[in-house]
């Protein structure tokens, strides 16, 4: 991490967004936040991936951020998500999170229109030199339609000094070993299973769709790695892989997260269009993982 700015690590949970009767439900928000702040996750990122970002309204993304960043304020750092797939609205966004007090921002690739990697890297900065948050760039090729190549990612966090980490989420170890291998990002995992992995290869920690569910056991896998103790981080790891495996594979993020949440009774198993709820065989299948598992 640079010097000038405080080290993302550890455990940052990648927040669902509730709803309720077609609105935000931020009385549930409040909720979750409070469990995870009494389980010392290190971060929280409000309206990401798994927050349903791309189906929150400018004005829903306020609100959701300004509790969140309340709510953490000396506890948790907020990595607030800013990226659509228009430069011009991903200031607008990062206007806003400015505003409501996130600590840095998470700034996914343009989806749908495939830039080059130039027309990738004048996007990253044009916001760098917008804003003066510190910049994580994501990295999600499956769900974007494009990549990041390791080049691009070394000559922008070379060239500006508030882009300061990277979430993975390539679901390819290998890659993240040669983007080690040649610069010196911090790489936050940016899927589940293979956080353990990652982390062994220098990965720093992991932002969680998991840990909505299990902070505690999340933020132990990854204190323990940051420490050394490999052996409880793997035993940690081994019983959680299935369901971490599951959430990101049964179906699309957040479906899964979100519905063993409700079962859980802490949000409604409510989604946006075109998300919608899990068929009756996939929740058989989820309980069946939840009855495994301890939620704190």
């Amino acid at each position: 991490m640079k010097a000038s700015f405080k080290p993302l690590q550890g455990t940052i949970t990648a927040l669902v967004t509730p709803f309720r009767e077609g609105s935000v439900d931020l009385p549930a928000l409040e909720k979750l936040v409070e469990r995870q702040l009494e389980a010392g996750v290190d971060g929280l990122v409000p309206c990401g991936t798994t927050g349903e970002a791309s189906a929150l309204s400018m004005a829903e993304h306020r609100p959701v951020v300004s509790l969140v960043s309340k709510l953490a304020r000396r506890k948790a750092t907020v990595l607030a998500g800013a990226g659509v797939n228009s430069t011009a609205e991903t200031l607008e966004l990062v206007r806003i999170n400015e505003d409501c007090g996130a600590d840095a921002l998470l700034i996914v690739t343009p989806y749908y229109n495939r830039p080059s990697q130039d027309g990738l890297y004048r996007h990253y900065e044009t916001i760098a030199q917008a804003t003066e948050l510190p910049i994580v760039l994501y990295n999600i090729p499956a769900r974007t339609g494009v990549t990041l190549s390791i080049e691009t990612i070394k000559r922008l966090f070379d060239d500006f000094e508030n882009i300061v980490a990277i979430k993975h989420a390539t679901e390819d170890v290998m890659d993240a070993a040669d983007l080690a291998a040649v610069c010196e990002i911090p790489i936050l995992c940016g899927d589940d299973p293979l956080a353990l992995p990652l982390m062994a290869q220098g990965a720093v920690g992991t932002i969680s769709t998991l840990a909505n569910l299990v902070p505690r056991a999340v933020k132990q896998m990854t204190d323990a790695m940051l420490a050394g103790d490999v052996a409880t981080a793997r035993a940690v790891h081994q019983r959680l892989y299935p369901t971490a495996r599951a959430l990101l594979s049964l179906e699309t993020n957040p479906m899964p997260v979100k519905t063993a949440l409700s079962l859980a009774g802490w949000c409604t198993e409510e989604f946006r269009l075109p998300l919608c709820e899990l068929n009756a065989e996939q929740k058989k299948q989820l309980q069946e993982l939840l009855a495994n598992l301890e939620l704190e």
